[in-house]
């Protein structure tokens, strides 16, 4: 029996990377799980496949979070499938798309995860937890400065913080805990790639800086540790400890 035994977790944008490894580690300790993804249905599948062959419960759900739709045929899934729903990681993110217009990150940063949390909120019980996933170059960006090419998806994603943080007293009313995983750029993110990309050598730089990146698998360990932790609403859990960004 594992933590989350007959529990059930959302986790958006868990096609692939973090959301993906997060959503096993989750299935792992019992949870059913809930894998979301906008586009790509096969590696949602393949998600879904390697959690049954472990001897867990999935189901993969498309969904654009962008989509008040699409985020309340999310919940009912969850529920419809497994009968309750009691976790929401918000994982995805996204905005240095070049194709998705100028507003996007703000849209699908700050916006849809609000729209997530209120389309969730009334079906999590007592004990219920909300999980944010961000960077530290979110996290700090109104003290710590980023790369220029980063800059708008940093301050969309801390926009989405602030604005998800404004409900943990509704939240507590309900028995609600709400927390926020931090981490540093990640090895092998599309973030990371695409960043490294548009300024060589920024990912080099920034583990000579730290000392340490995290990988994938890591990061999202301490993802989903943070689901069932004994902290406090309104926590910030600092992954890797925020070198460079705290003092």
């Amino acid at each position: 029996m594992g933590s989350l035994t007959g529990k059930t977790a959302i986790v958006t944008g868990s096609s692939r990377g973090i959301g993906a490894d997060t959503a096993q580690l989750l299935a792992a300790e019992g949870a059913n799980v809930v894998i979301n993804y906008r586009s790509k249905a096969p590696r949602a599948n393949k998600v879904v496949k390697a959690i049954e062959e472990a001897g867990g419960r999935a189901i993969a759900v498309q969904g654009d979070l962008t989509s008040a739709e699409d985020r309340e045929a999310l919940v009912a899934a969850a529920i419809e499938a497994f009968g309750t729903l009691d976790v929401l990681v918000l994982n995805a993110s996204g905005g240095m798309e070049t194709d998705r217009g100028a507003d996007y990150a703000l849209t699908l940063n700050r916006d849809a995860q609000v729209g997530m949390l209120e389309a969730a909120a009334p079906h999590l019980p007592r004990g219920g937890r909300v999980v944010f996933v961000t960077s530290h170059q979110a996290h700090f960006i109104d003290t710590v400065p980023t790369l220029d090419a980063y800059e708008p998806v940093a301050r969309s994603k801390r926009a989405g913080e602030l604005a998800l943080r404004e409900q943990i007293p509704a939240l507590a009313e309900l028995g609600i805990t709400f927390v926020v995983v931090s981490g540093d750029m990640i090895e092998g993110t599309i973030t990371a790639t695409l960043l490294d990309r548009v300024e060589p050598g920024a990912i080099e730089a920034r583990r000579a800086e730290a000392g340490k990146l995290y990988s994938v698998a890591e990061f999202a360990a301490e993802v989903a540790a943070m689901v069932t932790a004994d902290v406090e609403t309104g926590h910030t859990e600092l992954v890797g400890g925020g070198k460079g960004f705290v003092a």
